[in-house]
């Protein structure tokens, strides 16, 4: 085998998933059919899990390094009551604003460091798989080649050609909505809103106060969607802007780019065929409100690549790699479920919906209700696994790991930092460091930590998988706090090294 892995696609979600792999030892090759980066800042906002991954991979001080934060977003359109991160539970009760680009450029440098090849330029054509690995045919500079390697992952985008070779069944919503985006100059100065629903649709107008370069989005409900891969001009973009926005904008030639997309809503029926999985875009696609997109390709690429690293490695144990699939679909169905709902409270249908809006608007003023819907907008409510033989779950069993502040050794640190290697977390709190010892023979693939943390923390011990979510707790106070650790420890890392 060339490789380990072949990753299909090189924009930010195949570039992490790389990362991932390669920080755990796995030989991957990034193949991009762009020669340079794209530029198109398709998306503008890291969700506060996206943070608190970046975090556990010591990357956010480089993402947050001149960037600003929110401590809220409106729901739905334009709400004066948005969602307030402040009520989530979390270190970080942020959004992070960063550019498409520079997330993409971020996280390139963050791979090609840790050593992933990456070769640009080049298209995946063909793949074969078999019993022990898959054939990748790419078209290059100097025409087409062959790699092989044991596993290849598609994160190629909403048209993804990995999917369709690999015969993966892609169910979903066709499109209702037919919406426009051009990066485009204008000469007016202090237009008077940013988000616009009219009765015709919904405008969005991010421009400086000066006026200048920006962006537009014109959105329009029932009207014909052209194919998404039809080049859009600036008369098109005029002309939908004046539908929408009641007068004609001075819009002059485009700085970057124009595109059309819709809200068409597919999930993949199956994230893995065999040797060949998928990430991102290439597995599911929505309408892009939100920047759920980008976000949700991260989710999946933290989760997959250390259970794909471990299945490489030859100590997974049974069924590790296929949790990938059993934990990311039906957190991807529920996100799509509230992309569409967002959509659907930016209608401009005045009698129904604008009816809804105020109720919605009203609920948001409820902390609860907020939290929940912050929470699950920003993926702060992902709980991954399940109990074993119908045993009651410690309360952060599957959660992302409280980032406590904790003392090891005397020195002050943080269940993040502890995460920084991309292992397997033990941390024992416990006087007697029973966790710790029943812990040893797995040093070789996870961390054994024993610290003092502040008063009243959550447990008194904590397995935590390599994606930062909790797979064993015990406590806080246990009479017995080893008590299914070693099942824990098998069941996530398979058998323990008797050597």
């Amino acid at each position: 085998m060339e490789y380990d892995v072949v990753v299909a696609g090189g924009g930010p979600v195949g570039l992490l998933l790389a990362a991932e792999l390669r920080l755990a030892g796995v030989r991957v090759l990034v193949a991009e059919r762009l020669t340079e980066p794209a530029g198109h800042d398709r998306a503008g906002v890291l969700h506060t899990r996206t943070v608190e991954y970046l975090d556990i991979r010591g990357l956010l001080e480089r993402f947050k390094d001149g960037m600003a934060t929110v401590s809220g977003l409106p729901f739905g359109g334009i709400f004066s009551r948005g969602l307030d991160h402040t009520l989530a539970l979390t270190r970080h009760q942020y959004s992070l604003l960063v550019p498409q680009s520079r997330t993409e450029q971020l996280l390139a440098e963050h791979a090609t460091a840790l050593g992933v090849e990456v070769r640009r330029g080049h298209e995946l054509t063909a793949l074969a798989q078999d019993p022990d690995g898959v054939t990748v045919t790419l078209a290059g500079p100097a025409g087409e080649h062959r790699v092989r390697a044991r596993y290849l992952v598609g994160c190629d985008g909403g048209r993804s050609t990995v999917r369709r070779l690999a015969g993966i069944g892609f169910p979903g919503f066709a499109p209702t909505v037919s919406a426009l985006i051009g990066y485009v100059t204008l000469a007016e100065r202090d237009l008077p809103k940013r988000w616009l629903r009219t009765a015709n649709g919904v405008v969005v107008l991010a421009f400086p106060p000066e006026g200048g370069t920006g962006r537009v989005v014109v959105i329009e409900y029932g009207r014909p969607h052209p194919p998404a891969h039809h080049p859009v001009d600036l008369a098109e973009l005029r002309a939908a802007t004046h539908r929408v926005y009641g007068r004609e904008l001075d819009l002059v030639e485009p700085v970057q780019w124009m595109s059309r997309f819709s809200d068409a809503t597919r999930l993949v029926e199956s994230y893995r065929s065999g040797r060949v999985l998928l990430a991102g875009d290439a597995a599911h696609i929505h309408f892009p409100i939100g920047g759920q997109g980008l976000n949700t390709g991260v989710h999946d690429a933290v989760n997959l690549g250390w259970k794909l690293a471990a299945e490489i490695h030859g100590w997974a144990p049974p069924g590790l790699l296929d949790s990938y699939h059993r934990e990311r679909h039906p957190a991807v169905e529920r996100m799509l479920l509230y992309t569409r709902a967002q959509l659907a409270l930016m209608n401009p249908d005045e009698h129904h919906v604008t009816a809804l809006r105020q109720v919605f608007e009203e609920l948001l003023h409820l902390p609860d209700t907020n939290r929940q819907l912050t929470e699950a907008l920003n993926g702060l409510d992902l709980r991954y696994g399940e109990p074993d033989g119908g045993t009651e779950r410690h309360p952060l069993d599957g959660r992302f790991a409280p980032d406590l502040d904790l003392k090891a050794d005397g020195v002050p640190t943080r269940i993040a930092e502890l995460l920084h290697r991309g292992r397997g977390l033990l941390v024992d709190l416990t006087p007697d460091g029973t966790p710790a010892r029943a812990a040893a023979r797995w040093r070789d693939r996870i961390d054994v930590t024993t610290a003092e943390a502040p008063q009243g923390a959550p447990a008194a011990a904590l397995l935590i998988r390599p994606d930062g979510h909790v797979a064993w707790a015990a406590g806080p106070e246990p009479a017995a706090p080893a008590d299914g650790l070693a099942t824990a420890l098998n069941r996530w890392f398979g058998p323990p090294d008797w050597r």
